[in-house]
């Protein structure tokens, strides 16, 4: 039987005890196993939320391996993914003697393009590069010359933001196809051709739901031959998805193709003067449209925008469309030329497509920012079409998660992804929070309207601070009020020396976290980042501080686009995804504090509201069942490893 197999696989006797060390029998885990291998063989549809602790990568890695079948495992981040395919994938199938053919895949962005780099190098100086980007340009031509993979991972130090990444990758608008010079040297085209004829391929959601959405054409896809997929941090996934249902328009796009477009020309010798006149059009548009919004915001709603925008808009495709024509006549035989055309025509499409969007069908804004805007519109619904797009694979759906129920129910998180029949099953976390945690619900705090509550948030705070011996994350819902949590413990009178202060924004997120694990006595401050993936085990952290109720901003225009949706089907926005919302975000907050059974400490939430408001019972329903307090001196007391005097620091919060 089934779960016969599992306990032996998964139990104290099994091969992965043999083979992991510290490896830890679960029934949570066993349990997931078999849901999982039933909806395998079923082609089946399965949520599993898995709390903190269950083992639940292992608990769906081993009846993915003894399935035999082809199957897509996708995750939340580049950084879980190479987890995945390095470490843990290795470990399960090595301890099966279950040996498989396993292929890690990213999106375009992680792979060089050899004609990219080529016609980078051709261009010299490019506009917004650093002065450094000559000497990185450089490392990477070297690095060109002997990687296998093509893999910018394997370049340590080259950041996400530096625009070299964009320089030396394709997108899918300015990939030649089978037209470039290199395909048959492509990265990406190995690299998909490995994953097609893999067993199992790694993945993360935005290429997985790129493909699902056949948002990627051109290399084939990746689906038709998978007989499975599972999502982990399945949670994301709703969020993601709505990316790929609605359209997008950057001036970035527009200035990109014309560096481009110059690059191609003067590698043809073609870069005359009156071509360059013609490629600088658009951008003459983009300031105009620019100008035309000026000193009205960083985001509009459509209706709110003047009629000149408008007419700017009406410019620019006309200049994306001569574009298109002088590139055609320079030379209609040349590959790279005839790509940069076909993006121009895309580009005004897009553009013109924008503008004629059914107001009644989703929500269209302009965000501005400095030189440049981007043009989104978002559909009202995208659940359904998601649902459509999963069902017609034909093949198992298992979505998994520390936090896809409200409660014990499902049916938000199955509402979203427009699969409302979908198996579901809700396993608690083996630790014992009972023990090893203490929710504290601090008294007396104002409203979070008022202009005090984050000082008073902060007095709350810093008694346990104390207690704690630092060890703490200080966690926001907005980046003001991390700003101002910021000044006010940075001119506290010998606060920071004591406890090092790390924030959000001035290293990269997993340099800050390496940091504060050495540390051991620091104190971090994060928004929205740090609330989920972040996996803090032992002493480091011994405070999760939280200081609201986690509602998403009421002026995000996906989330009006959404509320509008539900209001046009009859439902109420604030029950149906509002406060569900909310809820799973507070959830993996909370979730940030215990991630061993060794772990111990204290999370403070400081909204009134969960006391005060009705709804207030659906987030206290929803969290992990520690023992609650509204003392100060219980919570100090449960924290106390180090004493330390509290009350120079209260007084000088104002508390």
């Amino acid at each position: 039987m089934a779960t016969e197999r599992y306990s032996v696989l998964l139990g104290p006797q099994g091969p992965l005890a043999r083979a992991v060390a510290g490896f830890e029998p679960r029934r949570e885990q066993q349990l997931m196993a078999e849901w999982v291998g039933e909806t395998l063989d079923a082609r089946g549809m399965l949520a599993v939320e898995a709390g903190t602790g269950t083992g639940k990568t292992f608990a769906y890695l081993v009846p993915a391996l003894l399935s035999g079948r082809q199957i897509v495992l996708s995750t939340g981040t580049r950084t879980l993914q190479d987890q995945l395919f390095h470490r843990d994938l290795p470990v399960v199938a090595g301890a099966l003697g279950r040996p498989v053919r396993i292929a890690l895949l990213k999106g375009r962005a992680n792979y060089l393009c050899r004609h990219r780099l080529e016609l980078a190098g051709s261009q010299g100086q490019l506009p917004g590069f650093e002065r450094t980007s000559g000497r990185t340009l450089a490392r990477i031509r070297r690095w060109a010359r002997t990687t296998q993979s093509g893999d910018l991972a394997e370049l340590s130090g080259l950041r996400d933001a530096d625009p070299l990444r964009d320089a030396v990758t394709s997108t899918r608008e300015n990939c030649l196809g089978a037209d470039c010079p290199e395909f048959t040297r492509c990265h990406l085209v190995a690299a998909r051709r490995a994953a097609q004829a893999a067993d199992l391929v790694v993945v993360n959601h935005h290429l997985l739901l790129a493909d699902l959405a056949m948002k990627d054409e051109g290399f084939g896809e990746l689906l038709p031959g998978a007989e499975a997929v599972v999502l982990d941090e399945a949670h994301q996934v709703p969020e993601i998805a709505a990316q790929f249902f609605g359209a997008s328009f950057t001036t970035r796009q527009v200035a990109i193709l014309a560096r481009d477009a110059l690059a191609e020309l003067g590698r043809a010798g073609l870069a005359t003067e009156p071509l360059r006149a013609r490629l600088a059009a658009p951008e003459t548009a983009v300031a105009a449209a620019l100008a035309a919004v000026a000193g009205r915001g960083e985001r509009l709603d459509w209706p709110d925008l003047p009629a000149a925008f408008g007419e700017a808009l009406a410019t620019l495709g006309a200049a994306l469309a001569d574009v298109a024509a002088a590139l055609e006549a320079a030379d209609p035989e040349n590959s790279g030329l005839r790509q940069c055309r076909r993006r121009a025509l895309k580009l005004a499409e897009t553009l013109q497509a924008l503008q004629d969007a059914d107001a009644e069908s989703g929500i269209r804004w302009v965000e501005t920012t400095g030189r440049s805007f981007t043009l989104s519109f978002t559909p009202f619904e995208v659940a359904g079409r998601l649902g459509e797009l999963m069902r017609a694979r034909g093949c198992a759906w298992i979505f998994t998660s520390a936090t896809l129920a409200v409660g014990n129910d499902f049916s938000h998180f199955l509402w979203r992804i427009g699969a409302p029949g979908a198996a579901t099953l809700a396993i608690g976390s083996p630790f014992d929070f009972a023990r090893q945690a203490l929710l504290y619900l601090p008294e007396g705090l104002p409203d979070p309207a008022s202009p005090q509550f984050t000082e008073r948030v902060l007095g709350a705070a810093l008694p346990l601070i104390e207690a704690a011996g630092g060890r703490t994350f200080l966690l926001f819902t907005s980046h003001r009020a991390l700003r101002e949590a910021t000044d006010r413990l940075e001119r506290l009178p010998g606060f920071a020396e004591r406890y090092p202060l790390l924030v959000q924004g001035r290293e990269p997120r997993e340099a800050l976290l390496a940091r504060f694990r050495t540390l051991g006595n620091a104190v971090l401050l994060g928004s929205a980042s740090f609330w989920e993936g972040v996996d803090v085990r032992g002493d480091a952290l011994a405070l999760v501080v939280i200081d609201r109720l986690p509602f998403a901003a009421p002026e995000d225009p996906l989330l009006k686009a959404r509320l509008e949706g539900i209001r046009r089907r009859g439902g109420n926005p604030f029950q149906d995804f509002q406060l569900p919302q909310a809820v799973l975000a507070l959830k993996q907050g909370f979730g940030r504090l215990i991630r061993d059974r060794a772990d111990r400490g204290v999370v403070a939430i400081c909204d009134p509201r969960l006391r005060t408001r009705g709804y207030g019972r659906s987030f206290l329903a929803a969290l992990p069942p520690a023992r609650r307090v509204t003392s100060e001196a219980e919570a100090v007391d449960f924290l106390r490893g180090r004493c330390a005097p509290v009350a120079e620091l209260t007084e000088a919060c104002g508390t």
